[in-house]
């Protein structure tokens, strides 16, 4: 099997020889060279023709958003952003992904974090980038703001479960942004790094007329609010009385991931039963399917995003495979199809 050609762009000579060295590491990845700007860039892209890009947030020249942009336009490729753990750094990066970057990772580079831990998220999410169908995107496509579904809601005790990784954030932005203001409460992990999570929660919000926030411990969840897992923390749904909150808590790696869809699923299942929804949306790997089959057999009603329109089709096919999934749905039919479950 050939192995995953990568460019690593890079204005830090260090941050480059660090990436390089994590990537290294895998027999699967060859690195194939590296640029310190998107103009030196440009050229190896042609002359190296990498399968996937990794791509410094701020670099002098040209930042790595505008130079995103022009690459989506004229040559759209799997790009994973490289971003430091700032707020300046997770904002900048969000609008990367609007701009078609696939997927985030944190800067191998900060001594407070686990090293081994990020080598094997940057090893992932390349291999999951390599995996990634990527299309050109257009203007129109990052200023439209969808019109939320009439409301349908019956019920006020339902709890929609929502996982995605790859290519997720932008599939998230279609789903929630279109739910209506009473929508039963609903709860995502998206696989990303802390910090952006608080960046990305915030721009859901301004997209959506249900209240989205990152997760707190302890936050109720009612209808109409959305809470999602911030980065590095698991996410469990818990009741105490009519009342349904969340538990936001540290803990070892689950399926490669924290958060880990699985780790939320699996308390959606136990904490609300027939009474939940699950969804599992783009992104490769396993997480949440075993989870989904449990949500699944306690009476929940699930859905997956069908392949034609997944960026990656690996969580919804191993939840399918395992016979965990009532509806496979097309990405813009599924807040409908969640509303019609209420």
């Amino acid at each position: 099997m050939a192995k995953i050609r990568v460019l690593v762009i890079d204005d830090s000579s260090i941050a480059r020889q660090v990436i390089t060295s994590a990537l290294q590491s895998d027999g699967s990845i060859e690195v194939v060279g590296s640029a310190p700007d998107p103009y030196v860039a440009r050229d190896k892209i042609i002359s190296l023709k990498p399968d996937v890009l990794t791509l410094d947030v701020e670099m002098p020249r040209m930042d790595g958003v505008s130079f995103l942009q022009r690459l989506m336009k004229h040559h759209p490729m799997p790009v994973v952003m490289v971003s430091s753990l700032t707020q300046k750094g997770a904002e900048t990066t969000m609008a990367a992904l609007e701009a078609g970057a696939v997927e985030i990772v944190a800067k191998p580079v900060q001594e407070k974090h686990n090293l081994n831990e990020i080598t094997i998220e940057l090893i992932d999410k390349v291999k999951s980038a390599a995996q990634a169908r990527v299309k050109p995107v257009s203007q129109a496509d990052i200023i439209r703001k969808p019109r939320p579904l009439s409301s349908m809601v019956a019920t006020t005790n339902k709890v929609v479960a929502i996982g995605a990784s790859t290519g997720g954030t932008e599939a998230l932005k279609d789903v929630l942004s279109r739910m209506p203001a009473n929508s039963p409460g609903i709860l995502v992990v998206q696989h990303m790094p802390e910090t952006f999570t608080t960046a990305f929660s915030a721009r859901l919000n301004a997209l959506s007329v249900i209240n989205i926030k990152e997760a707190a411990n302890n936050d109720s969840l009612t209808p109409g609010v959305c809470l999602v897992a911030p980065g590095n923390k698991h996410m469990l749904l818990r009741r105490s009385g009519a009342r349904y909150y969340v538990e936001v808590k540290d803990g070892p790696l689950v399926c490669r991931h924290r958060p880990s869809v699985e780790v939320m699923f699996n308390s959606v299942a136990k904490t609300a039963g027939k009474n939940a929804i699950g969804v599992m949306m783009t992104g490769m790997g396993g997480d949440g399917s075993k989870a989904m089959l449990n949500m699944k057999n306690a009476g929940a009603s699930t859905i997956a995003q069908d392949e034609k329109s997944c960026v990656v089709f690996g969580m919804p096919k191993e939840a399918i495979k395992l016979g965990a999934v009532d509806k496979i749905t097309p990405l813009d039919r599924i807040p409908q199809t969640i509303l019609t479950m209420v």
